[in-house]
C-alpha cells in the first residue's frame, strides 16, 4: 500500500532497471498475498478486464507491504476510475487506451490534486492522514497505455506529456487494432519498436505487456523498462493443465485387475 514516506516505485523507475511485475486479474486478495511473497518489483491489479470489486481491491492493496509498489490498471481514463484506484491505496495507475497527448494530459490531471490537477480529495486511506498524503502525492506514478494504431502514430507526443512517468504497450489490443490478431507477426513487432523508439526520443521509459517469462526476458534485453513476468490466469491454467496431463489416463487398480482376470480352469 502506498506510503508517502516509503514510496519506492518512482525510485525504481529512475534506477533504469527493467521492472518485472506480477499481473493479477482474478480478483483474489489471497492470490495477491501469495504473489507478494515472491517479491516482484511491483504488482499490477487489473480493473479493466479483471474481476476486482472495490472491497476486494482495498483488501488486496492493504496486504502488500509498502516496499512492493501496487499499480492499478484502471477500467478507463476518467477522473472517477483513476481517483478510485488511488484512493484504494495504489502507488500508481496504468491508464488504458490512450491515443493522443490530450488524453494523456487528462489522465495526469485526474491523478493530481489541485492546483496541478483535478483529483477529488477523499477515500478512507488518504483521509487517515490527508495532509501527509497530499504532501507526498507527487510520488504517485502515472503510466499510460498505447495499444492502438492511432496511439502508435502519436506515441512521441504522448510520451512528452509532462507527468507521464512511463508509456506501456498493450500488445493484445494493439494486435487487434492493426489487424494482425491472433498472430504477433512483423507488423506488430514494428509497431512496438516504433513506440519504444518514440519513448526514447522523449526520454520517457517504455514498458510492454509480455505473455511469458521467456518473452519478458527478451523484452528486457531490448531495453524495455517494465515487463510482466507472471499473470495469475495463465499460471493457474498452466498448472491445472500440467497436472491433468501429467496424471494421464487412469490405470486400473490391482484389485480391479484381479477381479477382471478369468479364474484358472480346474480339470477338464
Amino acid at each position: 500500500m502506498f506510503d508517502p514516506h516509503r514510496a519506492t516505485l518512482r525510485y525504481k523507475i529512475a534506477s533504469g532497471k527493467c521492472l518485472g511485475v506480477a499481473w493479477l486479474a482474478l480478483g483474489s486478495a489471497a492470490i495477491v498475498e501469495v504473489a507478494a511473497r515472491a517479491k516482484p518489483d511491483a504488482i499490477v491489479l487489473d480493473l479493466q478486464h479483471g474481476l476486482w470489486e472495490r472491497k476486494e481491491l482495498e483488501a488486496a492493496i492493504g496486504i502488500v507491504p509498502p516496499e512492493i509498489p501496487v499499480l492499478v490498471r484502471t477500467a478507463e481514463n476518467t477522473p472517477y476510475a483513476i481517483g478510485m484506484a488511488l484512493d484504494a491505496g495504489a502507488e500508481g495507475v496504468i491508464v488504458p487506451l490512450v491515443e493522443t497527448a490530450k488524453q494523456a494530459k487528462k489522465a495526469v490531471a485526474a491523478a493530481r490534486f489541485p492546483p496541478h490537477g483535478e483529483r477529488s480529495g477523499g477515500g478512507l486511506r488518504p483521509l487517515a492522514d490527508f495532509v501527509g498524503y497530499v504532501a507526498g502525492a507527487d510520488k504517485l506514478v502515472v503510466m499510460v497505455m498505447i495499444e492502438t494504431a492511432r496511439g502508435v502514430k502519436n506515441a512521441e507526443a504522448i510520451a512528452r506529456v509532462e507527468g507521464v512517468d512511463m508509456v506501456f504497450i498493450g500488445t493484445g489490443d494493439l494486435s487487434l487494432s492493426i489487424g494482425v490478431f491472433p498472430e504477433m507477426h512483423h507488423d506488430h513487432s514494428v509497431a512496438c519498436a516504433d513506440v519504444h523508439r518514440a519513448c526514447k526520443a522523449a526520454w520517457t521509459p517504455c514498458g510492454v505487456f509480455t505473455p511469458s517469462l521467456d518473452v519478458a526476458k527478451m523484452r528486457r534485453s531490448q531495453g524495455y523498462r517494465m515487463v510482466v513476468i507472471a499473470n495469475d490466469m495463465d499460471l493457474l491454467a498452466r498448472g491445472f493443465n500440467q497436472a491433468s496431463a501429467g496424471f494421464g489416463a487412469p490405470r486400473p487398480a490391482a484389485a480391479e485387475v484381479a477381479s477382471a482376470t478369468p479364474p484358472a480352469r480346474i480339470g477338464n
